[in-house]
């Protein structure tokens, strides 16, 4: 049984060749992070080291704060890493993360929310018979005493901030929140909380119960037209320069999978590790 997640389901729905080529077929892509990539990883990892040490009676300072953050930063740094966007380099988005990070401490220190868990797994079954399941991460799980509510919170480090109507129908979070209910066994309300780290803005919403069921049913249908598919073309966007697979994709001029068998040499144990993990609006300055 294939237990899927919410990066899965969207790189079919952004490109089903990519999703081919990466759970498919399993190929190593010859350029396996963007610098995006890295610095959410970076940064990510930072706030949870920050809210472990919160947890533990201690809130660091924001000096300890960046010298944390440079350290994930260097530990998983190579020059290979893509840069994209050719105007800037290595420093400007590791000074990007510095400011992020800054910005997010002095809004929220104390930092006495009620968090209760970090990077905590999540399985969602999307029905009776346990047949069709997600799994996923939350970044960090609160439980708001003065609303009794659960609260998923997630960080995001993108420059664009999403539109209304995307963070009403956000999927990955949605389901997130039905494995919550599931695993606190409640009925109560999971509140839903993105952390645009470039804005220094959080958005919050919530879903009904009506909504969720909708949601399960609508990605038990996307699931079976994967596991049905036999043509995964390539789609062209705007997204494809950030794609680890360009070199490789027909639409590109690169050579199809068939042709790239030396790749399989390569371990797979890493990639293999990263695809078993799994992903009303209130705007708060």
């Amino acid at each position: 049984m294939v237990i899927y997640s919410h990066s899965r389901l969207s790189s079919f729905e952004q490109c089903p060749l990519k999703f081919k080529y990466r759970y498919l077929d399993k190929i190593i892509p010859e350029v396996e992070k963007t610098i995006e990539a890295h610095l959410g990883s970076a940064v990510h990892d930072t706030l949870e080291w920050l809210y472990h040490q919160v947890k533990g009676g201690k809130i660091p300072t924001i000096d300890d704060l960046i010298m944390s953050y440079t350290g994930f930063w260097e530990k998983e740094f190579s020059e290979d890493i893509k840069i994209v966007r050719n105007n800037l380099t290595a420093g400007d988005y590791f000074n990007k993360g510095v400011k992020f990070l800054i910005d997010y401490y002095i809004k929220n220190n104390p930092f006495d929310d009620g968090t209760i868990e970090l990077e905590k797994r999540i399985l969602v079954n999307l029905d009776s018979e346990s047949k069709y399941r997600m799994q996923g991460f939350v970044d960090r799980l609160v439980f708001n005493k003065q609303t009794g509510e659960y609260e998923i919170h997630d960080y995001k480090t993108a420059n664009s901030l999403p539109k209304r109507e995307k963070i009403e129908t956000d999927r990955q979070l949605a389901l997130y929140s039905i494995g919550i209910k599931d695993y606190f066994n409640t009925n109560a309300n999971v509140t839903l909380v993105w952390h645009y780290l470039a804005h220094n803005i959080k958005i919050v919403s919530k879903r009904t119960n009506e909504q969720l069921e909708e949601l399960k049913q609508k990605t038990i249908e996307l699931i079976k037209k994967i596991e049905t598919t036999t043509d995964f073309p390539p789609c062209k966007s705007a997204l494809c320069g950030w794609c680890e697979y360009k070199s490789m994709c027909p639409a590109w001029g690169g050579k199809p999978r068939e042709k790239q068998d030396s790749l399989l040499n390569i371990t797979n144990k890493k990639i293999e590790n990263e695809l078993n993990k799994p992903d009303g609006l209130k705007i708060i300055e």
